[in-house]
């Protein structure tokens, strides 16, 4: 098996292809967790592997609670669905707190002021209350004595998140509220943290594989004992499969024929495709995109732009009110088939926020532009 059959394998996986899932709410519980550092990427990231859904749908679920967004893994932000936060918190908080033990101790983020701020959080955001960052500094400073801005009052936050003070309220973007975490999100049955890391490990490979242990370590940012022990309890329900040097452990067999080639798929920086590998993120790239053009800076360009599952280049989106305007960037001068393709992924792009959309290439790169109405 070569690298260009284990991407059509992993595009399989993550439902970028075949077999999409019916439900916003459930590609979230697919994953167990997706990255969500950019709000509205993330949301494209979810619509994407539906087979109908839109940005309108994914607000509602966002707004009533179904789907959260949170710190739980490395950690940055993840969406997650509201039966799946409390089990995920207990199979990563422990590591995530040593990891950024450093950090706490930096910002003054000890047990006595996180007691008083968490204390505080709570008495502001019961009955319902929703807050932003910027209202809850008010909250400590009037409420607990405590100065948090900056880097310590994102501490602060991201440790009331892990343990289970607050969560995302059902404002998102770039103001995002917080609510109060037992309010928002129900109870369910208690799980050992032993019992969590298993559940984590099977949702990883089931949705990403075939993929590598190393892989697995460096997504959950478990310890190396914790990840194999993951592993072992969940061995009977994975196959395995050495390639290339590399033992890769899937649940099964990709199912179903690749679409057509050529096949564009335009995926956010972010999106779990990237973010789920390391050891094998090479598998990711194509002969064509081996040598990096110079013209593209990928802190500019920091979306994906995927030929038949391998990066083929990069893109980023300006969203005006009527229209999305995507700016592309590519290793290579594009056939005309793929120019097609590239007509059809945008359009896709465009029909989930419900807007007109176009795409372009800078006139350093490429003279040629495209539009979609």
């Amino acid at each position: 098996m070569n690298s260009n059959e284990l991407a059509h394998w992993r595009m399989c996986t993550h439902r970028l292809w075949t077999a999409p899932l019916a439900r916003p709410a459930e590609v979230v519980r697919w994953f167990g967790a997706m990255q969500a550092q950019e709000f509205v990427p993330a949301k494209w990231a979810i619509a994407q592997r539906c087979g109908r859904a839109d940005d309108d749908q994914i607000e509602r679920l966002y707004a009533t609670g179904e789907i959260l967004r949170t710190h739980l893994i490395r950690p940055t932000w993840h969406f997650v669905h509201r039966d799946d936060i409390r089990w995920v918190i207990e199979a990563t908080k422990y590591r995530v707190h040593q990891i950024n033990g450093t950090y706490y101790r930096q910002c003054g983020v000890d047990d006595d002021t996180f007691k008083r701020c968490a204390k505080a959080f709570t008495k502001a955001l019961k009955g319902g209350n929703e807050l932003n960052r910027r209202e809850l500094v008010e909250v400590l400073k009037k409420g607990a004595g405590i100065e948090a801005a900056g880097l310590r009052m994102g501490y602060l936050l991201m440790r009331a998140e892990l343990d289970a003070v607050i969560v995302s309220g059902s404002v998102g973007g770039k103001q995002p509220t917080f609510a109060c975490f037992d309010e928002r999100v129900p109870e369910t049955a208690a799980v050992s943290h032993d019992e969590a890391v298993a559940e984590l490990t099977l949702r990883y490979f089931r949705s990403r594989g075939p993929t590598t242990l190393k892989d697995f370590i460096r997504w959950s940012s478990l310890t190396v004992a914790e990840a194999k022990a993951g592993l072992s309890s969940v061995r009977s329900e994975l196959r395995q499969r050495d390639i290339a040097g590399r033992t890769y452990f899937f649940v099964k067999a990709a199912s179903g024929q690749p679409p057509s080639s050529p096949r564009i798929d335009l995926i956010q920086g972010y999106d779990e495709y990237i973010m789920s590998y390391s050891d094998s993120k090479d598998v990711l790239r194509s002969s064509d995109g081996r040598v990096t053009s110079r013209a593209i800076n990928p802190n500019v360009y920091q979306h994906a732009v995927l030929l038949d599952g391998q990066l083929i280049g990069h893109w980023r989106y300006v969203r005006r009110a009527e229209e999305i305007t995507v700016e592309t960037a590519f290793y290579r001068k594009l056939g005309k088939a793929e120019t097609s393709a590239m007509d059809v992924a945008m359009k896709r792009f465009g029909d989930c926020f419900g807007i007109d959309s176009r795409w372009t290439m800078p006139a350093h790169l490429t003279r040629r532009t495209r539009r979609i109405v």
